[in-house]
């Protein structure tokens, strides 16, 4: 909590939310596992949601008080579990990215932490389905930590990796601090973000975000939805639960988009145009002609020069962007999906389907039931 970061207390801030629910008596503690040596016959809690250290998990353990653990590097294995589905946020950035015309992709994060290795995972994944590649750049945060010879080594590092890109490019950061010395390299080397290099941070520090210009597109990870869910699992295991033999994932809650991606890559202005016309109007009742008409060419003209710069059609990225808008909907809201159907462009939900189903693989429905990420009902409270 010392922090200050806004990832750690949109957790305790969810934590809370469901403590009031519950009624419970919470305690910010800064070293629980001191906490739960015995006093008698009592223990000082009953329950603990931490960022977990392998003292804790030894102290709870023998105390035999439950422990949610929210640290995903946690060097305590085997906890009970709630985290970010970080291979999702991987994906969401690459579609954002891809959604704009980029075709070269390169993802900034760390060299040892689990959650860079899970996004690079789901970023290279998405990428690769889209018939592209994406080169990484990782370090180790530690190397940094205030040395003025760390920040050098990394500052060099960093620029050697930009010289070896060929813009425009979009790239994923893992941390959006990261991405703002990203972005003083890029000036450093001549190079504007947004128009030949875009920019995707992930956590969505909104004071890093919204200010200097440029302003950062970000992820938000749904940290209080986390907080949530693992005080919903805590409670569980307090009334007896069995824990769950696999950590619980968080999708991510959404990709705010900023001055940092306001660009369309393509190399061809008339296709540029034409991908800021469907992007701006995905959700209406738009046709090939429609985006014909405001790229300034006749529509077979347009087809031709859209698969030449993209490899794709136009009808087929008014799809994709129409979908990307449904997906958002189904896993953010509980509207019908007549009305997610309607809402993201589609003429009916039973076109919908049709074309959810060959593009994603699976029904809206179930998508919707792997997704959700409402909260989850207080135990005790309908279930």
């Amino acid at each position: 909590m010392e922090w200050g970061f806004k990832r750690h207390l949109d957790v305790y801030a969810g934590c809370q939310r469901y403590a009031d629910e519950a009624g419970w008596d919470c305690a910010i503690h800064p070293a629980p596992e001191r906490a739960l040596a015995p006093r008698g016959r009592a223990v000082a809690f009953d329950g603990v949601i931490a960022r977990a250290t392998p003292a804790l998990a030894a102290a709870a353990g023998k105390a035999g008080v439950p422990v949610v653990n929210v640290w995903l590097n946690s060097p305590a294995g085997g906890l009970p579990s709630v985290f970010p589905d970080f291979e999702a946020s991987g994906a969401m950035a690459a579609e954002h990215l891809l959604a704009r015309g980029f075709r070269q992709f390169g993802y900034l994060g760390y060299t040892r932490d689990i959650d860079s290795r899970q996004q690079l995972a789901g970023f290279r994944r998405a990428i690769r389905a889209a018939g592209y590649t994406c080169a990484s750049h990782r370090f180790s945060r530690g190397d940094l930590g205030g040395k003025a010879s760390g920040w050098e080594q990394f500052a060099s590092a960093l620029g050697a990796w930009i010289d070896s890109w060929h813009p425009p490019i979009g790239v994923f950061v893992a941390n959006d601090l990261y991405c703002r010395y990203l972005i003083d390299v890029c000036r450093a080397k001549g190079l504007h973000v947004s128009q030949q290099v875009a920019i995707v941070g992930t956590m969505n520090e909104q004071i890093i975000c919204e200010s200097p210009p440029p302003t950062l597109t970000s992820i938000d990870l749904g940290f209080d939805q986390i907080g949530y869910r693992a005080a919903a699992m805590l409670d569980r295991l307090m009334g007896g639960g069995q824990p769950p033999a696999e950590p619980e994932l968080v999708p991510p809650a959404e990709l705010v988009p900023r001055q940092s991606t306001d660009v369309y890559a393509a190399a061809d202005p008339v296709v540029a145009r034409a991908l800021r016309f469907i992007a701006e109007g995905s959700g209406g009742r738009m046709k090939v002609p429609d985006v014909a008409a405001a790229a300034g060419v006749n529509r077979r003209t347009l087809e031709r020069r859209f698969r030449d710069a993209l490899g794709r059609t136009i009808a087929d990225e008014i799809a994709r962007l129409r979908i990307e808008r449904a997906k958002r909907r189904m896993v953010e809201t509980d509207a019908p999906i007549k009305d997610v159907a309607l809402d993201a462009g589609f003429r009916c939900a039973d076109h919908f389907y049709k074309v959810f189903s060959r593009l994603e693989g699976m029904p809206p429905t179930e998508y919707r039931a792997e997704h959700q990420k409402a909260f989850p009902k207080r135990v005790g409270v309908g279930g």
